[in-house]
């Protein structure tokens, strides 16, 4: 079983009366996480990802993997070096070269930390002679550490030099089929956050840099979002604010009076790309008469690290840490008796009772439990500990818990703020039926 005192969290403690500078905890989610031993700053914005936030990551990336590959994606790794020559081809060096980390070799060769992947993946296309139209629609898809040149990063890992991030490129015979290729990747990103319970907006957006026709942004609604958006609640049609004039409405029935801004991180972005790297790059397939013509392109970015801090920054209170359900770094915390008390020698057998009904679940539920070991500290405290790290279910085994008559333990609901009296045994199975419900089917 996961033990709390077995875990390496190095708590940040500041001192009630401590003067903390804006620009060292600028969010409300980088301080939760600086404060839970969730991350550690490595540099200026860069991040240490440690133990216990890390099991949020890998079950994102799981998630994330089964909805890829739910719609045929192929998952693949490409260089984290990226030539500085594929990005003139294509066109974007000179005009991104200020948000670049950019390398020299001793062959005083160019290179790019890459911040996304297009014109990589392209080269790869490219370079591959003769690949017939029945292999297409190809979708490769990877989850890696991007590099971007943040003049000032901000907000922990919502807006950081270095970030986790989701890629997909499609590759498509024509512009027809790369739509339908477009509408299946949206569909299934809509399947995915649905999954996740989280409240997002998808709205209409600029194709700026990346280029193409099309292009559609996925927002968490927050405060301390950067990006503004328009949203008519008649028809609940919503755009980036930068594709409107300054009196310009969403659609024609919309009027003023229904049109709301509110603020949003993206955590997610589309794009209809058409021929603008295929062309640059001469990507091609072999058609039914035998020729090489150019391919069509869509690519799909979900920000993995910033999709976390996010959702955390929507849900979370000032004072306790708010988890998607799903990505929770464990789903249930036990809180035995405190060492010494005359409640823990009453109890053993009912913590016998807990380790065996723990034994006969699948090790997927069983390593979603963690105990809180540490017995030498009190029940309330721990609790307390527990509550701010936002571990959905919390079971405290209490005084009530060593009664002759009726035995019961406190089961904590934080997302649903329900505290319930049960036995240990309805208190597991009412907690093992929740966290089944998120299982990946």
């Amino acid at each position: 079983m996961n033990r709390i005192s077995k875990i390496f969290q190095p708590l940040l403690i500041i001192p009630k009366n401590a003067v903390v500078r804006n620009q060292d905890l600028t969010s409300k989610s980088q301080r939760l996480m600086m404060e839970c031993g969730l991350i550690r700053p490595s540099g200026n914005g860069s991040f240490f990802i440690l133990p216990i936030l890390q099991r949020s990551v890998e079950k994102l990336v799981g998630i994330i993997d089964h909805h890829m590959q739910k719609i045929d994606c192929q998952k693949i790794t490409m260089p984290t070096l990226t030539s500085a020559d594929l990005w003139k081809m294509s066109g974007r060096f000179e005009d991104a070269q200020s948000e670049l980390l950019i390398v020299k070799d001793r062959h005083e060769k160019l290179h790019l930390l890459s911040p996304t992947h297009e014109e990589s993946i392209t080269s790869l296309l490219a370079s591959i002679a003769g690949t017939s139209y029945r292999l297409f629609p190809l979708k490769f898809y990877q989850i890696t550490s991007k590099f971007r040149d943040e003049m000032k990063p901000r907000f922990g890992l919502i807006r950081a030099k270095e970030f986790l991030m989701k890629d997909l490129y499609t590759f498509d015979c024509d512009l027809e089929s790369a739509k339908i290729s477009y509408e299946t990747v949206n569909e299934q990103y809509k399947n995915l956050f649905d999954y996740l319970e989280i409240p997002y907006v998808k709205i209409e957006a600029d194709t700026g840099l990346m280029g193409g026709n099309i292009s559609h942004e996925y927002h968490i609604l927050t405060s301390i979002g950067e990006d503004h958006i328009v949203q008519c609640k008649k028809c609940n049609k919503a755009v980036n604010k930068e594709l409107l004039n300054e009196k310009q409405l969403i659609c024609d029935e919309c009027v003023p009076e229904d049109i709301e801004q509110h603020e949003g991180i993206e955590i997610g972005h589309t794009f209809v790309l058409e021929d603008k790297y295929t062309k640059a790059l001469n990507a091609t397939y072999l058609s039914k008469k035998g020729k090489p013509e150019i391919l069509q392109m869509g690519c799909y970015g979900i920000g993995v690290t910033r999709l976390i801090a996010a959702s955390i920054e929507r849900f979370s209170t000032e004072s306790e840490i708010r988890w998607p359900i799903p990505i929770a770094p464990f789903k249930l915390c036990i809180i035995p008796p405190k060492e010494g008390s005359k409640e823990q020698e009453k109890v053993k057998d009912l913590m016998e009772e807990i380790d065996n009904f723990l034994k006969s679940k699948e090790k997927s539920l069983r390593d979603d439990v963690v105990i809180d070991d540490r017995t030498q500290i009190t029940i309330g405290k721990r609790l307390m500990h527990t509550k701010r790290l936002g571990i959905p279910f919390i079971i405290v085994i209490g005084s009530k818990a060593a009664e002759e008559i009726n035995p019961t333990v406190e089961l904590h609901d934080l997302n649903q703020n329900i505290v319930h009296e049960l036995s240990i045994t309805d208190a597991l199975n009412k907690v093992m039926s929740q966290i089944k419900t998120y299982e990946i089917v």
